[in-house]
């Protein structure tokens, strides 16, 4: 394939164009991307500055590495190749990815899932409804992996949604394999950082806006309008015959009304306390499974948890609007059995339950402990073991350690990607927050830095019929200490303490 940079650059919104310095009919033969490693010859290398480094110091090595053209922020340095000089590099990065794949995102119906707990339970749902419809064949982005329809790939350690080059390409890929519809994770970095420029959305769904990011975003307003950056793109979006523009709002949040303003073709609600369209009655929380009432309608869900029906009922809604049949929402709200590190049980033959959850903020924490306590027989206890990320939100450390402090017997608090941090410096400010609940350290709360230690003595601790629940991590494969990524994984560590050795693979392990 073979563009010119004006071909790519008519993408762009001109008032983005400050000057462009040599040839435009340039020819690009490869793609577009924000990192010189990635850089193939003749595609173009777009710098942009980031929070830690500015990607202009990295205009040599693409030209080194065979770049066609540059574009950049700073005023016109003198090249070899075009130089475009841009306001905002971060702006138009997406838009000129896709528009190098052909915006792919215009050959597909495009659901973006946003909130701060239940985007990947509620894509995973979706997905599983989406599989079971004819005529239907389903992609999906997610925290966890990537699924083209012909096969599945990992996404990342830490980042939900790709940079724009590469979720360009993911599209490509899709449609390229005869994929009709993408569910796509959208988070509230990949929102404001402009990783989802160039996307065309369809259905706009909202899970939920609670306490998260705060130190990115520098207020709970400025996080949700991050948020509602998704639900505004429906109106810039192009239309595709006669597929709605589709706003999907959980009408238990209190943001719902927020939302529910922002203009779209249609509107649906979903909730289990508020009035909604879509309102689940007559819960019952089975042995193995949860049942539900809906429009008339019985739904059994394998996976625990009352937040679990919420995500349950934001795919329901979603896929009604768009026209699937009960037969195949109830049958693939029914087949999931399990998403990777999403109140995953960890079985070694032990005589009590261990679960593994994702659960790093505040109310999901709160929430995965709710729904631990509903799973406990009377005398039985929930151990907790969790951390907080360094560099992160402070005030979330606190706020986890007060419900841990209210729902858990005991607590352990131990390392979750310190990063640059003082560990012993956010355990202390945890601790406080138990303190502040009640909490007697060494009796209802520990400190244990290593989280395989702590992992393995919550094991070490637990009686028959007691749950260990390990939070905060899921699915992820590696920690962060300083700017080093270690290999970690909860699961890994669960079922080593389960068979009597805690996993040491982290700076923090003891060795004997």
């Amino acid at each position: 394939m073979i563009k010119t940079l004006a071909e790519l650059l008519s993408a762009i919104p001109s008032e983005q164009i400050v000057s462009i310095t040599g040839d435009p009919a340039a020819p690009i033969r490869a793609a577009v991307v924000e990192s010189s490693l990635d850089l193939q010859p003749g595609g173009i290398f777009v710098a942009r500055r980031g929070s830690s480094t500015d990607g202009h110091r990295f205009i040599p090595d693409a030209i080194e590495a065979g770049a066609a053209a540059i574009v950049g922020e700073t005023a016109g340095p003198d090249l070899p190749v075009p130089y475009v000089q841009v306001k905002s590099s971060q702006a138009v990065l997406g838009i000129l990815a896709a528009a190098w794949h052909d915006f792919p995102s215009r050959r597909l119906v495009i659901i973006g899932v946003t909130g701060t707990d239940g985007k990947t339970t509620t894509c995973h749902l979706l997905h599983s409804v989406f599989n079971r419809a004819p005529d239907i064949r389903a992609g999906n982005i997610s925290t966890i992996s990537a699924d083209f329809g012909d096969e599945v790939a990992p996404t990342g350690l830490h980042v939900t949604t790709p940079g724009a080059p590469r979720l360009q390409a993911y599209l490509a890929k899709m449609v390229e394999a005869g994929v009709t519809h993408c569910i796509l994770e959208m988070t509230s970095h990949g929102l404001a950082q402009g990783r989802l420029n160039g996307v065309d959305i369809d259905v706009a769904v909202l899970t939920n806006v609670t306490h998260e990011h705060l130190d990115y975003h520098g207020s709970w307003q400025n996080y949700r309008d991050a948020k509602a950056l998704m639900f505004n793109m429906l109106s810039r979006s192009m239309r595709k015959g006669d597929v709605p523009k589709l706003a999907v709002i959980n009408a238990d949040d209190r943001s719902a009304d927020f939302f529910s303003a922002i203009p779209a073709d249609r509107a649906a609600t979903y909730g289990i306390v508020n009035p909604a369209q879509y309102q689940a009655v007559d819960i019952q929380h089975q042995p193995a499974a949860t049942v539900f009432h809906l429009c008339e309608r019985q739904f059994a869900l394998q996976l625990a948890g009352a937040f679990n029906i919420a995500n349950a009922l934001a795919a329901i809604a979603t896929a009604s609007e768009l026209g699937i049949s009960w037969r195949a929402i109830q049958a693939g709200i029914a087949a999931l059995e399990l998403i990777p590190g999403r109140m995953e049980r960890i079985d070694e033959g032990q005589d009590f339950i261990a679960i593994v959850d994702f659960a790093h903020t505040p109310n999901a924490l709160k929430r995965a402990l709710e729904a631990g306590r509903q799973m406990l027989q009377p005398g039985n206890r929930l151990i907790a073991v969790f951390g907080s990320a360094g560099l992160r939100d402070v005030d979330k450390r606190r706020l986890m350690a007060e419900s841990a402090a209210d729902l858990a017997h005991l607590t352990i608090l131990t390392a979750e990607d310190p990063r640059t941090e003082s560990l012993d410096d956010i355990l202390e400010m945890m601790a406080a927050g138990c303190i502040a609940r009640g909490g007697v350290e060494g009796k209802t709360f520990l400190r244990i830095p290593d989280r395989g230690e702590a992992i393995y003595h919550a094991c070490q601790l637990a009686r028959a019929g007691d749950l260990v629940m390990a939070c905060g991590k899921g699915h992820e494969q590696s920690m962060c200490f300083g700017v080093t990524e270690h290999p970690w994984d909860d699961r890994a560590a669960m079922r080593s303490a389960l068979r009597g050795e805690p996993l040491k693979t982290l700076p923090t392990a003891r060795s004997k």
